[in-house]
């Protein structure tokens, strides 16, 4: 085995350049540049030393075959986040940003065994009654009243106006979520993940997810939620709160960024480009080509091994976290060859083994609709920086694009809905949506904002 002197140089910028240490991926540098860490990392071996952030340290698998090793191997490899002994031990700092995605929540994320089969059924179960003639139509409704807030303005940013706030749309919708309900989600959501006030967004969000669960205890409706709670896994309203984090977060984060990063190859990538990039082939193999190169969750799924274990000449030890880095596997050079002749889904975008994504074929479904209705109602869209100058937004876990600056001529609605809001929230052009400096989003925000435009 190589020492570690022996490896090439990390990118520069990277810290572990001079300390030896663990290789932080939570800079601006990884952000910038993670094909040039994965590439260093891989010197480590099948996994290497990372650093999530300031003082949380964790092992990266960047293996194809390794990380397969890892998802389909439960009983070595445990979800249950109550194992990591550096965060029991308080070695981890308790404010740690890292800490609301890896810490125990009682859903079937975190959990192992007989467990996780009973929350994982009540999801599986509930999202396979998702009616997709219905979800269609509302991604339809969703698309087409974010377009009508920008389209007569010739530009837009394609992150903060269009692919930031659909899957919020759309999800709060699928869950049954009232407009007073669904604002706050949108709000707690989206200040969560932007770090905007998050300690208050979570405030907002927890409230909102406790009150619409006890809404659909005492007013079922045909939606996700109340689906999950008429299931015979019997979900406590812990579970149920800790169940929609997860579905929520995952259902709207890396939707936002598999459309927006989607049509940054559609507008920029001769492949895609020209007059025919708005076929619904090129939108999927668009899709496609992101979630091999470019995943939008590209380094997660922790695991905690239950004893120390050797995975492929990496020692790992009990307790300790595991990631899998969903983009190096998926770029491990050893499938250079081989890529060609796997299936279009071989790629680990969606995971693999009990916990792999419960809901893949509504989000592909979410993705290329509300793709192909923004290139039909704009058919001259283009990029207006070069889409070498877009930039990344820093985190270990995602890889997001910070903005997506695009031009189009104006499109002037010959009958205007007098009667659409202007959301209170408030946007200007290529910025996310301004949120308030209290308690929680304005009344008539972006949920109230949308019920009201369609019924006009």
């Amino acid at each position: 085995m190589q020492s570690h002197s022996e490896f090439q140089a990390p990118p520069p910028g990277c810290p572990a350049h001079d300390s030896g240490k663990s290789v932080p991926l939570y800079g601006p540098e990884f952000a910038a540049d993670p094909d040039g860490f994965y590439s260093y990392l891989r010197q480590f071996g099948p996994a290497a030393p990372v650093e999530l952030a300031p003082g949380v340290d964790a092992t990266l698998v960047t293996d194809y075959a390794a990380a397969l090793h890892v998802l389909q191997n439960p009983d070595v490899f445990a979800r249950d986040s109550r194992r990591w002994r550096a965060l029991n031990e308080g070695l981890v700092p308790p404010d740690s940003p890292v800490v609301p995605m890896m810490a125990y929540r009682p859903n079937c994320l975190f959990s192992d065994g007989a467990d996780h089969l009973r929350l994982r059924q009540a999801v599986t179960h509930s999202m396979a009654r998702v009616d997709t003639h219905r979800l269609s139509r509302h991604v339809e409704r969703v698309a087409a009243y974010l377009i009508d807030q920008f389209s007569g303005r010739g530009r837009a940013d394609l992150v903060s106006d269009y692919a930031q706030m659909l899957p919020l749309l759309v999800i709060n919708d699928l869950f049954g979520c009232p407009a007073e309900i669904g604002d706050r989600l949108v709000f707690g959501t989206s200040g969560i993940f932007d770090g905007v006030d998050a300690e208050n967004a979570n405030e907002v969000l927890t409230e909102a997810l406790v009150e619409l669960v006890t809404l659909k205890r005492t007013t079922p409706g045909d939606d996700v939620t109340s689906w999950m709670m008429q299931h015979q896994a019997n979900l406590t309203d812990e579970e149920m709160i800790h169940q929609l984090v997860t579905l929520i977060a995952a259902g709207t984060q890396p939707m936002q960024n598999v459309i927006a990063s989607a049509l940054r190859l559609m507008l920029s990538d001769a492949k895609y480009a020209g007059d025919q990039h708005a076929a619904g082939m090129l939108v999927e193999d668009a899709i496609n080509d992101v979630l091999w190169n470019g995943p939008p969750l590209a380094n997660y799924a922790v695991h905690y091994p239950v004893y120390d274990v050797d995975l492929s000449g990496s020692a790992l030890d009990a307790g300790s976290p595991v990631l899998i880095s969903f983009a190096a596997a998926n770029t491990d050079p050893s499938l250079s060859m081989s890529r060609q002749t796997l299936s279009k889904r071989a790629h680990l975008a969606w995971g693999a083994g009990p916990h792999a994504c419960p809901a893949k074929d509504p989000a592909l479904l979410i993705a290329v609709l509300a793709i192909e209705k923004l290139l039909n109602t704009l058919p001259d869209i283009d990029l207006s920086v070069p889409a070498d100058h877009l930039t990344w937004r820093p985190g270990p876990f995602h890889r997001a694009l910070s903005s997506l600056p695009a031009r189009f001529t104006p499109v002037r609605t010959e009958k205007k809905r007098a009667a659409a809001p202007v959301p209170s929230a408030g946007r200007s052009a290529g910025n996310a949506p301004t949120r308030p400096a209290h308690h929680g989003p304005e009344k008539g925000s972006w949920w109230s904002g949308f019920l009201g435009w369609w019924k006009v």
